[in-house]
């Protein structure tokens, strides 16, 4: 257990390291940063500008001066709190949109690089676009809705820093899988399979993710993450498959 921690941590690492000499891997991880961003910004702006016909759905601004500190500050709450969901939804749409087809793409170069050939069946790019962003649903909204689970759960139950705790740890723990996936995916594996290879290596996806906790820093692991996951799903099969 603690080996396969200590190896998720590493591997993002060695993903990271091997992102940055490769031009087209470095290229495609910039990429994947700017549009995550692009479009975070977009979501986040059209609740600013909103904001003002929102708040005045739930509560019209009261003309008293002792209880208007109460509508600025439900007013501040609902404004971060959106700014969250936008932030999510922007996760979404650009893993489904179009980090799907960069993440995959990395993921090939990483493939190539480690084994000197791409493993993949025989399908048209409309296809295998079809399928990818099929595949990618699950992963984007795996973590999306746990994390609104445990939330609404946190607050209704008094045991609300225990749930955080295992909240974040389950919801790194899938956005890694979504950086291991990628392989067993182009190559059709089932998803019992997959949701299979998370669990039974779920220390690994933990100590994968915890570099999406630090801030600044995240967004640089999480733009190339591909890399290491695809690393280490190579690698575990290769040595599944000797034995």
């Amino acid at each position: 257990m603690i080996k396969g921690f200590v190896d998720g941590i590493l591997y993002n690492i060695r993903g990271l390291s091997l992102g940055i000499k490769i031009p087209k891997l470095l290229f495609l991880g910039i990429l994947r940063f700017l549009i995550l961003v692009a479009i975070t910004i977009i979501f986040a702006s059209f609740v600013l500008v909103y904001h003002d016909k929102l708040m005045s759905h739930i509560w019209v601004k009261p003309e008293s001066i002792w209880i208007v500190w109460i509508w600025h500050f439900l007013s501040w709450l609902i404004t971060m709190f959106m700014i969250a969901l936008s932030t999510l939804f922007a996760y979404i749409v650009s893993q489904i949109f179009f980090s799907v087809l960069i993440m995959d793409y990395m993921s090939r170069i990483t493939e190539r690089i480690m084994t000197g050939k791409v493993e993949e069946p025989k399908l048209s790019f409309f296809k295998f676009f079809i399928h990818l962003i099929k595949q990618e649903i699950p992963r984007a909204f795996f973590p999306v809705s746990i994390s609104i689970f445990f939330f609404i759960l946190g607050w209704l139950t008094p045991f609300g820093p225990i749930i955080a705790i295992v909240s974040t740890l389950l919801t790194i723990a899938f956005l890694s899988w979504d950086n291991t996936d990628l392989v067993p995916a182009r190559r059709l594996i089932p998803i019992k399979e997959r949701i299979s290879f998370l669990f039974k290596n779920l220390p690994f996806h933990i100590g994968f993710g915890l570099y999406f906790l630090i801030p600044l820093l995240n967004s640089i692991f999480f733009s190339f993450a591909p890399i290491g996951g695809t690393m280490y799903y190579l690698e575990v099969s290769k040595v599944s498959s000797k034995e």
